[in-house]
């Protein structure tokens, strides 16, 4: 459920291309986003550090394309966002030694203790890869193909390659787990 909240932005996004334009979409997100950090902070009091990432990067990537009527900036927002997040995962692995992967999935996840801080690792730059490339195929496709191509697929084919990418490592990661005893 919270995988199709996070999505709400983006869903009214897309529908808002379609009955209007990029730059009523553009506002429809901005405003869904607030929306939503809103609905978070009421419901948990707390709001993660990804979401004001998105939230600043909607914000100042969707008003540079309002207030300049240039629709180059919001396409430019995912690239900007998955390069911050595969730039966050390298930096801190390398010179902080703080997997962020490992933070956030290591509750969840148990891995066997003698290949544990290998496999983390190879999951952190998994993810770093993966957010790096979608940062290009974004770029790609925002200004290779028409604007209707780059909005459908900025929600049914990026959101399709991260549900690839999340099963994909899910079966990688099954072969690294502690199964408890039958």
């Amino acid at each position: 459920m919270k995988f199709l909240f996070d999505l709400f932005p983006i869903i009214l996004f897309f529908i808002a291309f379609k009955f209007g334009d990029i730059y009523t979409a553009t506002i429809v997100a901005m405003v869904a986003t607030i929306g939503q950090i809103l609905w978070v902070y009421y419901r948990h009091r707390k709001i993660d550090a990804m979401q004001w990432v998105s939230l600043v990067m909607i914000l100042v990537f969707g008003s540079l394309t309002i207030f300049l009527h240039d629709k180059t900036f919001i396409q430019l927002k995912p690239t900007a966002l998955y390069w911050l997040f595969a730039g966050a995962l390298l930096i801190s692995a390398q010179f902080f030694q703080k997997n962020w992967i490992q933070v956030l999935m290591g509750k969840q996840i148990t891995l066997k203790e003698h290949s544990s801080k290998s496999v983390w690792h190879q999951v952190n730059m998994a993810w770093a890869c993966f957010f790096f490339l979608m940062g290009a195929l974004n770029l790609y496709i925002a200004f290779e193909f028409s604007e209707e191509t780059w909005v459908n697929f900025k929600l049914f084919g990026s959101t399709g390659l991260l549900v690839v990418f999340v099963i994909l490592q899910g079966i990688w990661l099954s072969r690294h787990m502690e199964h408890p005893a039958e």
